[in-house]
């Protein structure tokens, strides 16, 4: 797991870098575990755009993954880390010992030969799954339910990591990626470790074909636009925004506008907001 830069032999190849994929073993999906996953484009039912700059992109195939990890106390071995194009984090292919396979998030560590398994009283190793209750305080976790028996659905993307900070009654506290703080079930089932290719985040894409090739398609400046057609737009030569601050092409707030639902359920079991 390490990133792999180029020589400059042009100008998309001076900034790139990529992954050096040293952790894949596999490089076929299992056929069993895979569907199709149609392209939205960003369009709704009706066919509009609902969802700007999207669209194109190389064809993937959806990988099923268990984000509930509920075969419980059945051991189950690691016999691949394979490469996802939908997320950034690895896959971890596992042979469970009643015959089944499954995907799940492959964490920091885990290789290929590791024995893992999931229940109440599962050991406190990497990559085993447990009920956040019966998790020693301190201890680093991903896949986090919210709901119990749903499946992980915080603490999912490559290097996530959530710290468990205190058990009160019939919640446990964590400490999220975003430095959020909130309350969660005890019941609900998180995973040991933290997500591994903690280095995706510093890749550089490095040319605009590597965002098409990921299905992103170009996003246009409101400032160089025409009043009409934004905000922001107008004006002779470079001309400031002229509004107390920045808009969407809508004219709602944008950037570092809290769009959270103030009336929202969960809002009670948030200690502290994300900075």
């Amino acid at each position: 797991m390490g990133i792999r830069s180029y020589r400059p032999y042009t100008p998309g190849t001076r900034q790139a870098t990529v992954s050096d994929f040293a952790e894949i073993t596999k490089r076929k999906p299992e056929k069993s575990l895979t569907k199709y996953k149609h392209n939205k484009k960003g369009r709704n039912n009706r066919g509009v755009i609902t969802s700007r700059h999207r669209g194109g992109g190389h064809k993937r195939l959806y990988r099923i993954i268990d984000f509930r990890r509920d075969k419980y106390d059945i051991p189950a071995k690691v016999v691949a880390i394979e490469y996802d194009p939908n997320r950034n984090a690895r896959l971890a292919l596992l042979f469970y010992q009643d015959g089944e396979k499954r995907y799940i998030l492959a964490p920091l560590g885990v290789t290929v030969g590791a024995t893992l398994i999931s229940g109440e009283n599962s050991p406190y190793e990497i990559g085993n799954a447990l009920p956040l209750h019966k998790i020693p305080l301190g201890s680093e976790v991903h896949n986090v339910e919210l709901v119990p028996g749903k499946g992980g659905q915080m603490v999912r993307s490559a290097g996530a990591v959530a710290q468990l900070v205190a058990k009160d009654g019939n919640y446990v506290t964590l400490k999220l990626p975003s430095k959020e703080v909130r309350m969660v079930r005890r019941e609900c089932y998180a995973t040991m470790g933290r997500v591994g290719n903690i280095e995706a985040r510093n890749i550089t894409l490095g040319k605009a074909g590597r965002t098409r090739h990921l299905g992103r398609r170009p996003h246009v400046r409101g400032s160089v636009m025409n009043p009409v057609d934004h905000p922001h737009g107008g004006g002779e030569g470079r001309a400031p925004i002229g509004r107390s601050g920045p808009m969407t092409p809508w004219g709602k707030p944008a950037l570092g506008a809290k769009t959270r639902n103030k009336n929202k359920a969960s809002s009670r079991l948030i200690i502290r907001r994300r900075r």
